[in-house]
């Protein structure tokens, strides 16, 4: 079977239903091409806006995209799939197009940010990776530019992976966070498979080890001299924050310098007070304060406006877990089959068929005002959003560069108008669906019910 590290991009990391209907279009000799759309339905309550991530990962899986031979004999060893379905397994490949959102992107409900255009079999095998991809990057993207939203121009640090719910996750939210304007992260792998930079300072646990909290800070340093940032809550904060200033010139003479401490419980912001003064009077005003603690945008919009003198945040539990909002109300769903336009119109759930773009309008001052969503053939004003990232199953470029991701991400963010930007209910955002697309439904809903 396959090893740990190629089981993310198997072909197996689907629903079962995936291979049951493909057995099925098999068998009813269903090759046409299909359309399918991921997008957003609605936005839960409190949250204005969206940031689209993941599509990256989604690239590389469908590129990578094909059935082992451990697993095609795993698949007849079930009994569930005949012979003839399992051969044309052997040779599936993703031979599609894709259209999509560049990641960084601001979008909105019921605006498509990845369509999917290929022979059905394979644009229905990769709904459920596809999905999974999609949603959690936009889920930790969208939770991480609130984040830094709240803290314009602070050290903001991915503490998150210890809590995220596993490897995988904790690698995608130290990859998105950054994507969404993070400084960096504690994990370490992701510096080495991502390039993102690194920050870390030290555990409880060190203190503890030694019978002098000083003797813990001064080991510390020492191992670390170039990056001497040390944990002073252990057991009394402005008391370590006084060994610290009392440790500080003994460390000077050595040629290491104190770069900063990290408060890690209590009322940080409190704290951060009292530590900033004792710092300054003991002539250490260069020393920086990093709070960390079960902290996300809500606490960093209270500590920013209570003035609380810190420098720096760690954030890793609310925000790779998305707490507040654990999941969105996403799909993928087809929307274009052999050349006809297909529609779902169940309650609640209705979709708008065909091939869509989305076009954005900017007031007189550039921030975004108003979208479009319309049929890929009606242009409308307004900038497109929804580029061509495959053709044929091959990309059309180089990967983009998360610096690239990054600096778009970043022009987004600064695209927001001021109600957006808040943390307090929005306003709903205007996205408008174009008479095109309304037609469009209409005649498919009339079609369907003459059958």
């Amino acid at each position: 079977m396959n090893s740990p590290s190629n089981l993310t991009g198997s072909a197996l990391l689907t629903d079962l239903y995936q291979l049951t209907m493909l057995q099925g279009y098999h068998d009813a000799g269903m090759e046409e091409i299909a359309v399918f759309e991921f997008f957003v339905r609605k936005l839960r309550p409190g949250r204005g806006f969206l940031m689209a991530a993941g599509l990256e990962q989604s690239l590389q899986f469908l590129e990578g995209l094909h059935f082992s031979s451990e697993e095609l004999a795993w698949l007849a060893n079930t009994g569930r799939f005949s012979n003839g379905f399992l051969a044309s397994l052997e040779t599936l490949r993703f031979t599609g197009d894709v259209h999509a959102m560049p990641e960084g992107t601001v979008f909105f409900p019921n605006e498509p940010i990845l369509r999917v255009t290929a022979p059905i079999a394979q644009a229905q095998l990769v709904e459920t990776r596809l999905i999974n991809l999609l949603h959690f990057q936009t889920l930790i993207a969208s939770k991480a530019a609130r984040i830094v939203l709240m803290a314009p121009d602070k050290l903001l640090v991915d503490f998150g992976l210890r809590r995220a719910h596993g490897a995988e996750a904790g690698l995608l939210a130290a990859r998105v966070s950054y994507i969404a304007g993070f400084t960096g992260t504690a994990t370490v792998q992701a510096g080495m498979q991502f390039g993102i930079p690194l920050f870390g300072t030290m555990a409880h646990s060190f203190v503890q080890a030694h019978d002098d909290e000083t003797l813990a800070f001064e080991h510390f340093a020492h191992a670390q001299s170039d990056n001497v940032v040390l944990l002073i809550d252990t057991y009394d904060t402005e008391a370590a924050a006084r060994k610290v200033v009392a440790l500080a010139p003994r460390l000077e003479r050595e040629g290491i310098r104190v770069k900063g401490v990290r408060i890690d419980s209590g009322n940080l912001a409190d704290h951060a007070r009292q530590v900033r003064q004792i710092l300054d009077m003991g002539g250490l005003r260069h020393v920086t304060i990093f709070a960390s603690g079960d902290l996300d945008e809500y606490l960093l919009r209270d500590m920013m406006g209570s003035g609380a003198p810190v420098d720096g945040f760690g954030i890793g539990t609310r925000m790779d877990t998305s707490s507040d909002m654990p999941y969105l109300d996403c799909a993928y769903k087809l929307q274009e089959y052999a050349g006809k336009p297909r529609r779902k119109r169940s309650e609640g759930k209705q979709t708008w068929p065909g091939r869509k773009q989305v076009y954005r309008h900017c007031d007189a001052d550039g921030r975004i005002e108003s979208d479009v969503v319309a049929l890929e053939v009606d242009t409308q004003p307004g900038e497109p959003l929804i580029m061509p990232m495959m053709r044929g199953g091959k990309r059309l470029a180089t990967a983009a560069t998360l610096a690239d991701i990054r600096s778009h991400a970043a022009a987004n963010l600064a695209l927001l108008p001021e109600p957006l930007r808040r943390l307090q209910e929005p306003y709903a955002y205007q996205v408008e669906i174009s008479s095109g697309l309304y037609e469009l439904a209409a005649q498919v809903d009339r079609a369907s019910s003459n059958h």
